[in-house]
């Protein structure tokens, strides 16, 4: 086998989609050395995710790309889960950005793609993995030219028919759905005046989604042509017929640059770590498009573990610690992407149900339950992704403990601002004592008395630990030692990443 191209890579990244690209930032902003390896030659315009939510705009905004994710893309601020109910995503959500950004994926890879090439990270094209070796020390992947990649830790991001899982032999548990819709970009010369045109009858069912620039998703399923091939070309004719029947109107269409059949899966793997080897995104779970969560739950994946694995990869972590974070990443996502799937399957079935009279119940049930505004308040945070939590390791911890954290104000400005140098954020009422020199944890003061009296936020925005009064330092030290590390015995400056102007002591 030829001398390897890539050597002393501390992560290879598989797969330079959304949920790829987004981890490979989060390692590179940290001084990891990661590359990104994509069995594509070339960069896709496909737009198979449509939808970012809520959660997913904080998330961006934790690393100062929202503003240009959110020109290229247009604001959706409330949805139908069924004919006869909505839920308006701005009464119900109390966050920045309380609506569903309609924009198409190749706008969020380029915007992704961006940051990783200022970051310096190298994205590999037509690198197809053909195997994975790993031992005690990291893997070596094996491309199909021939060339071999050694890298301490590897992560598949490469999609639902993933490689990397394979080669892990992970079992990808699940069904396919028995049957296919019809998916197209096209241009309307009559848009529809809902924003979130949605539209069925025992024809099938319609769904048209603007991208913001003239362009609009068409989501179709046609009882006429379930049983068509998937190989079968989508026309346009396919289209303005199938939206005739069930709209009862065509809208116009004066152009299509994209069309595809889809026969959608709902399936997740059994596990999301095997050693060294992680899986993220599509790799884990794939499922139903309706409810655009795909890239969402991707990019909720990479957020997780990007801190993870660089503290690990740091040496911020050692020994029991490191893999007990690290093992934190299937006990903390595989439930979030459990949950999806549910999720999806349940409007999967309230949209193409075969049985009349079982969606005529189910949808009226849905109405139902959303007469109550506290139903609606779930509903809307389940959708956004703002009601993710993750478990606390017990019960003596604080309740915020796992759940998200409010973009509250502090004294440097908002917290969201704040997490942009990928560190910790201690938050506390009043002074602490001296605890060391943290490079990796950033300390602010806040004023909002809704908050204990200290708050750690992780570098995905959600709580690490909290005490309701001021602890002592013994107390604080202790927190953070188990989430950030020991304190540093060398300098600031030779910490890498968090070196330099971004070196805070505490205060």
């Amino acid at each position: 086998m030829p001398e390897s191209t890539l050597a002393n890579l501390d992560v290879a990244v598989i797969g330079a989609g959304p949920t790829g690209l987004m981890l490979a930032c989060e390692l590179a902003m940290r001084g990891v050395r990661v590359a990104v390896l994509e069995r594509r030659q070339q960069s896709t315009n496909i737009t198979r995710a449509f939808a970012i939510h809520a959660r997913t705009l904080e998330l961006l905004d934790s690393r100062g790309l929202v503003d240009d994710v959110l020109k290229r893309g247009f604001a959706v601020g409330s949805v139908a889960p069924v004919p006869g109910a909505t839920v308006s995503l701005a009464e119900e959500l109390r966050v920045r950005y309380p609506f569903i950004l309609m924009v198409p994926q190749s706008g969020t890879e380029h915007v992704l793609a961006a940051r990783a090439e200022r970051l310096g990270v190298r994205v590999i094209r037509g690198a197809e993995v053909a195997g994975l070796e790993q031992d005690g020390a990291g893997v070596d992947i094996a491309l199909a030219n021939g060339d071999l990649v050694r890298a301490g830790y590897v992560v598949g991001c490469d999609g639902a028919h993933s490689a990397v899982r394979r080669l892990l032999d992970v079992d990808f548990v699940g069904k396919q759905y028995a049957t296919h819709i019809m998916l197209a970009d096209v241009r309307l010369t009559r848009p529809p005046e809902e924003l979130a045109f949605a539209r069925t009858n025992n024809e099938g069912v319609v769904l048209v989604l603007p991208f913001g620039d003239g362009w609009y998703r068409a989501i179709v399923w046609d009882r006429l042509r379930e049983q068509e091939s998937l190989s079968t070309p989508v026309s346009m004719a396919d289209i303005n017929d199938a939206l005739g029947r069930i709209a009862n109107e065509d809208f116009g269409i004066s152009e299509m640059r994209w069309s595809s059949r889809f026969l959608s899966e709902r399936r997740q793997a059994r596990r999301y770590r095997a050693g060294r080897v992680f899986l993220a995104g599509d790799a884990a779970h794939v499922h139903s498009p309706i409810g655009g969560q795909g890239m969402n739950t991707g990019i909720g994946d990479a957020m997780n573990l990007g801190w993870k694995l660089a503290s690990v990869v740091r040496g911020d972590l050692r020994g029991e610690n490191a893999e007990v974070l690290l093992d934190s990443y299937q006990s903390e996502r595989h439930p979030v992407g459990a949950a999806v799937l549910a999720m999806t399957d349940m409007f999967n079935q309230l949209v193409l149900g075969r049985s009349a009279i079982r969606r005529f119940v189910q949808r009226f049930v849905v109405r139902m339950i959303l007469n109550f505004p506290r139903s609606r308040r779930i509903a809307a945070e389940r959708l956004s992704g703002i009601g993710i939590t993750y478990p606390r390791s017990s019960r003596a911890d604080h309740p915020l403990v796992g759940r998200r954290m409010p973009d509250v104000n502090c004294d440097g400005g908002r917290l969201y601002e704040q997490l942009r140098s990928g560190r910790f954020v201690l938050l506390t009422s009043g002074p602490v004592g001296d605890i060391g020199d943290r490079p990796g944890v950033q300390y602010e003061t806040h004023c909002d008395t809704s908050l204990p009296a200290a708050v750690l936020v992780r570098p995905d925005g959600y709580v690490a630990w909290a005490q309701q009064r001021l602890p002592s330092a013994a107390e604080l030290a202790g927190a953070l030692n188990r989430w950030a590390g020991e304190p540093a015995g060398e300098s600031c400056a030779e910490r890498g990443a968090y070196g330099g102007a971004d070196c805070v002591s505490p205060s």
